[in-house]
Order: C-alpha cells, then structure tokens, then sequence
C-alpha cells in the first residue's frame, strides 16, 4: 500500500499557471506551509500588498517612530484568509514568543518578530505578509488536477533573496519550465 503523506506538498511552491483566473492567485508562486489530509495552508511570495514596516509599527507602537530602514521593508499580501493577521517567514533558528518550527524555516505570528527586524536583532532574511492562503480538505488535490498549479520543492533563494519581481519566474524556471509558453490544454493531442 502506497504512503498517502508522499502526496503531500509542504515546502513546496505552487505555482499559478498562466490561465488561472482567481484575482488572489493569478501570477503568483505561493511557499506551502502546510499540506495534509485535513487542507493546506500557504504564503503567497510575489505580491506586495503597498505597505511597509514602517506603517506597521506605527499601528503597533504609535508613541516611537520607525526606523527610516523599515520604510523598504515591503509587506506582501499572504493570501486571501485573515488578512488582519500578520506572519513572518525565515530560516530557521531565532524563536520568538510564537513560532512554529518549520524544520529548515520557521513562521513567526507574534509582534515581537516584527521589532526585532525593526531593531536590527530579527532574522537577516525573512518574509512579511498579512493574510495566508487556505485550502481545505482534497481542494488543493482538485486545483491540481485541474492543472491550475505547477509544483516544485521549495528554495530559500528564491523565497529570500530574489526581488518579488523575479520569484515567478525564479521558481518556474527550477522546474525547467517557461510560464510564456505554457497553455491551459493539458494532455490533449
């Protein structure tokens, strides 16, 4: 009997197929947090929501101004659920008050994370988005019969070190695939 969780894809890229349609998901590459029976829950990496740090801990500490640093730091748009809600992906090794052990990477959701990176004592490489993405139970599996996603074993450098401008590509391309010349037929001779 075949292992049901070799199916399973955290710590993988989605990434969106040319013809895909939904305005949350259309050119994006999405990092997989999480992928399991039970749904999946990811991060979209390539799409900046029009803030920054800065505008982030003037809501959180109105009484001291940001560093001038934190007004580069972009925030990107997760995904479509909780969009009120913020998370900070990087390697891993500094824990904060609530971080989830990713193995390789770790997610941060607490405040502190935030003035770390703020202060320069935070993670050197990291990704801030509000939102995530959610998938539930057999939704993804479906999305990837449809041929609505490509899949890939996510990679650090593209998620930290690459202008979100390139992920897309980045990501496509550690796949051996150009998403210009690709089409939504699939299979069809």
């Amino acid at each position: 009997m075949k292992d049901a969780s070799a199916s399973y894809l955290s710590h993988h890229f989605l990434i969106a197929m040319p013809h895909m349609a939904d305005p949350h998901f259309a050119q994006t590459v999405t990092y997989l947090i999480e992928h399991n029976a039970q749904g999946a829950m990811g991060l979209v990496i390539n799409r900046p929501n029009g803030l920054n740090l800065a505008d982030v801990l003037e809501q959180l500490r109105p009484d001291e101004p940001p560093p001038a640093a934190c007004q580069k730091l972009q925030i990107f748009s997760g995904g479509p659920v909780q969009t009120d809600r913020g998370f900070v992906l990087h390697p891993a090794g500094p824990q904060f008050l609530a971080t989830l052990d990713l193995g390789e990477l770790g997610l941060s959701t607490s405040q502190d994370v935030l003035f770390a990176i703020a202060d320069g004592t935070g993670p050197e490489k990291y990704l801030i988005t509000l939102g995530y993405a959610g998938w539930e139970a057999g939704q993804l599996e479906a999305e990837l019969a449809d041929n609505a996603w490509l899949t890939c074993p996510a990679d650090q450098r593209i998620l930290f070190e690459l202008p979100f401008e390139q992920r897309l590509e980045a990501a496509a391309a550690h796949l051996g695939v150009n998403l210009s010349l690709l089409t939504s037929q699939a299979g069809h001779a």
